[in-house]
């Protein structure tokens, strides 16, 4: 026999919509009358409809995750935490992947997400202002990740500092050449080039402060992938003074980085050493020295942030610093290999922001 919501909210003295409110989660419900609903569900063995409920809050109970690209690690971790969060919160997931111009002027254009989702979680996209108007239009809540907006909850990563911390790194062991290899967004790409390119900023503030000159030629700017860093590390091996370390702005460049060097009959970091950006999981396979970014907390931060909005408090924003994860692809250069190291400068783990 079905048991009806009626039934539930006669046995715990209150109104269908503060069953449904209460079941839900919804604000507005006192924690005693909620304990009292549920169970008053647990004794009669409830269980809410999701259409029902979804009628009596007037919400879809749906998000949604729009990203640049699904085919990369990064964007692949942070989604699965983000919807863990969210589905433990009570919402279903809608995922939308914006590869080019034109869907993305097509999404933001239109009324997509309309009576489709009660908010949106923005990854690596750096929307506009009017991007953002088209969104709260729709009457969606929005969090972004990997960028920053007036009056928008946000996650972001110190990459300007990050920046600084790596080559800091790699001054401390006693480097002076010191060579970037950076990501270069492809014609037509959405991803949005500001984060890759604070790292770039860090990187020189880094040389600056110990008074190394830039030298652009030591700058090698190419597609976020293995290919990519295989390709920039290959020019840099041919320049007429090749360098003695490189800082890579992901992981995944830093891999194709490390084919290069082998192949080249180079041993990392005896020869060249190597510091990447990610903390990639396969770090641990390849001992590269990284930068860890915390990428699991900030899908799950952004889906909080998201959550407290949908339930009515204020927009936060979470600024995570980048710390430095050293294995074994760093090592003074040949030349002061027997002097002493240099202790590198404290860098927090952990991260700041506004509640």
């Amino acid at each position: 026999m079905t048991v009806s919501v009626e039934s539930v909210a006669e046995m715990a003295g209150v109104s269908v919509s503060t069953v449904s409110r209460a079941l839900r989660s919804v604000p507005g419900v006192s924690a005693a009358t909620r304990k009292r609903v549920q169970e008053a569900a647990d004794e009669l063995g409830y269980s809410a409809s999701p259409a029902a409920s979804r009628l009596a809050t007037g919400r879809t109970m749906t998000v949604g995750i729009v990203v640049p690209i699904l085919a990369k690690w990064f964007f692949g971790k942070v989604i699965g935490e983000a919807t863990h969060t969210l589905r433990e919160g009570g919402f279903d997931v809608l995922l939308f992947e914006l590869a080019t111009p034109g869907q993305r002027e097509r999404f933001f254009g239109g009324a997509h997400l309309h009576g489709r989702t009660d908010g949106v979680i923005i990854m690596a996209l750096q929307p506009t202002k009017d991007e953002l108007e088209s969104l709260t239009s729709q009457g969606q809540a929005v969090a972004l990740l990997g960028a920053e907006a007036q009056g928008i909850g946000s996650v972001s990563v110190d990459n300007v500092g990050a920046g600084r911390a790596a080559v800091r790194h790699l001054l401390n062991l006693g480097h002076e050449r010191i060579a970037f290899i950076g990501i270069r967004d492809e014609e037509g790409s959405n991803l949005g080039g500001v984060p890759p390119l604070q790292r770039l900023v860090g990187y020189r503030e880094a040389l600056s402060e110990v008074g190394l000159p830039r030298d652009s030629k030591l700058e090698q700017l190419d597609e976020n992938s293995v290919a990519g860093g295989a390709a920039a590390m290959s020019r840099l091996l041919v320049a007429e003074q090749v360098p003695t370390a490189a800082f890579v702005a992901s992981d995944e460049m830093a891999f194709g980085v490390l084919k290069v060097l082998r192949k080249a009959g180079l041993d990392v970091p005896r020869d060249f050493s190597v510091l990447g950006f990610d903390n990639h999981e396969l770090c641990d396979v390849v001992d590269l020295t990284t930068m860890d970014h915390e990428v699991a907390e900030q899908g799950q931060d952004a889906a909080r942030i998201l959550l407290d909005i949908l339930n009515g408090r204020p927009p936060a924003t979470l600024v995570f610093p980048a710390r430095l994860v050293v294995r074994e692809t760093t090592a003074p250069p040949r030349a002061l290999r027997s002097t002493a190291r240099i202790p590198d400068s404290p860098h927090s783990a952990g991260r700041s922001g506004t509640p």
